[in-house]
């Protein structure tokens, strides 16, 4: 390796500067270890150091495993009215999890066009996804975003960031959200997904949630195990 070329601060602030500039974009990963070292001439425990006071900062998260990805501390939303799964599971002291089945960009068709007031044409992300309790599987959630929400979400590892997450680090400050109730049957297929006896019913939330500028940017499909979870809804006269 080549003679250390910056100061340990020095190369902390250039990795910093290339998080902030774009070059490593939101929700990706960064290089390894050994490969930053190479690419800026600096030592491992300089890459060590830089690092950690960015994970610190919360510029870069740290996923035994997965590698390092990138991320805004500058995360906006009022979770007294909006928030989504993962907040919900750690409030209640409970630790959340999810299985992505699937994830694919389609066009957005004339139900969900008229839904976001795009073309149905437009490119719209589906994303389904199982989630779990402290490992216990407690609902299935469908999820419609379109693509010029965040166009990049196909690159982004949807196991690390939350939805919620990925909104603040684009930018995107949800504003209000409009939710129907229902109690339905599934396929047995999804009903064997989520443990539950033939002929179980579930209640489908559905969801569409609309950002300050008043844009729909979501619309959510979730059904819940009724043995796993409760509700409860506050009225104010």
């Amino acid at each position: 390796m080549n003679e250390t070329a910056y100061p340990e601060h020095t190369f902390r602030e250039i990795l910093r500067s290339r998080i902030e500039s774009g070059a490593y974009p939101l929700g990706m990963t960064i290089p390894g270890e050994t490969e930053l070292a190479e690419t800026y001439s600096v030592t491992s425990h300089q890459v060590q150091s830089a690092v950690h006071a960015l994970v610190r900062e919360g510029l870069l998260r740290q996923v035994p495993g997965k590698g390092l990805f990138v991320c805004s501390p500058k995360m906006k939303r009022n979770l007294d009215e909006l928030q989504g799964f993962t907040q919900t599971m750690l409030e209640k002291h409970v630790t959340p999890s999810f299985r992505i089945m699937a994830r694919q960009l389609q066009k957005a068709g004339l139900k969900h066009s008229l839904t976001f007031g795009i073309h149905p044409e437009d490119d719209i992300y589906y994303i389904k996804r199982l989630c779990y309790a402290d490992r216990e599987p407690v609902s299935l959630e469908e999820i419609f975003i379109p693509k010029y929400v965040v166009p990049k979400l196909d690159g982004i590892d949807l196991t690390v960031f939350s939805i919620y997450e990925i909104y603040g680090m684009y930018g995107i400050q949800e504003e209000r959200a409009v939710q129907t109730l229902d109690i339905v049957h599934l396929e047995q297929n999804d009903i064997r997904i989520l443990g539950m006896e033939p002929g179980e019913p579930v209640m489908m939330f559905q969801c569409t949630t609309y950002d300050v500028q008043n844009r729909a940017i979501e619309f959510n499909r979730n059904f819940v195990r009724g043995d796993k979870c409760d509700f409860s809804v506050h009225f104010n006269r």
